[in-house]
């Protein structure tokens, strides 16, 4: 599993913006893990549709974040794709909870890989006859079918 981000901020008032990807390795995906979803710690901006943060305004005004991301990583079945999140306009350009929410991302997926594993391969074959008190009862019908078309 690879889990590849970054975070680009045009100068000025833009709002950064985090690009991820969650790729699963070809033996990964033959253990047909399922998606995995965990609460990140990266706050959603108060209106987290605008591309932009004015001084004075949202976040910049001390306004709450509307919540936090969620952080997904596809399924044993599922694209890779690039994910998309707009991060909170800060002057520090200071975002360490994203390296924290997707070392939360990696333990989750390595739990489903880890329990993945552990389901052992096994083949099971089996075979059955006719018994032997059902043989006894066909044998001589058998028999005299046999030799009635011998005769013939």
């Amino acid at each position: 599993m690879r889990i590849e981000w970054r975070i680009d901020k045009q100068r000025g008032n833009l709002r950064p913006v985090l690009r991820y990807t969650v790729s699963l390795e070809p033996h990964e995906k033959a253990l047909a893990v399922p998606p995995v979803r965990v609460q990140s710690t990266i706050p959603e901006p108060p209106d987290s549709w605008r591309p932009h943060c004015y001084p004075g305004e949202s976040e910049r005004a001390g306004e709450a974040p509307r919540g936090v991301y969620v952080l997904d990583a596809p399924s044993h079945a599922g694209r890779e794709a690039e994910t998309t999140l707009r991060l909170p306009w800060r002057e520090d350009n200071e975002y360490p909870e994203v390296e924290a929410s997707f070392a939360l991302l990696r333990d989750a997926c390595e739990a489903q890989l880890t329990s993945a594993h552990a389901s052992e391969p096994m083949t099971l074959r089996g075979e059955l006859r006719a018994t032997e008190s059902m043989r006894r009862h066909v044998a001589p019908a058998v028999v005299a079918e046999r030799l009635l078309r011998l005769a013939r």
